[in-house]
């Protein structure tokens, strides 16, 4: 075998082996966490109060569903969790 390939299956072993942690990745996966909530705020926003309804939300429910926060289907259960919040 050549160097090369050995050196190549090394440095393959040691990227894999051991995680390294970057603080510029957590940023960059925090901002495309962020665009992606964003463009799905901007195209609920979009759509008229009937659309909407359509699928279960309302104008003002928007920033709620497009945050990090999931919706429990049971609506009682969701109606105590937004009153919790307040």
């Amino acid at each position: 075998m050549s160097t090369v390939h050995e050196i190549t299956k090394l440095q393959h072993r040691a990227t894999t082996d051991r995680p390294v942690y970057s603080p510029l990745e957590a940023y960059w996966k925090a901002f495309q966490e962020w665009r992606k909530r964003r463009r799905l705020q901007n195209e609920l926003c979009r759509l008229t109060d009937s659309e909407l309804m359509d699928i279960g939300i309302t104008r003002s429910e928007i920033g709620y569903v497009t945050s990090n926060h999931p919706i429990p289907r049971d609506p009682l259960r969701w109606m105590s969790d937004i009153g919790a919040l307040r």
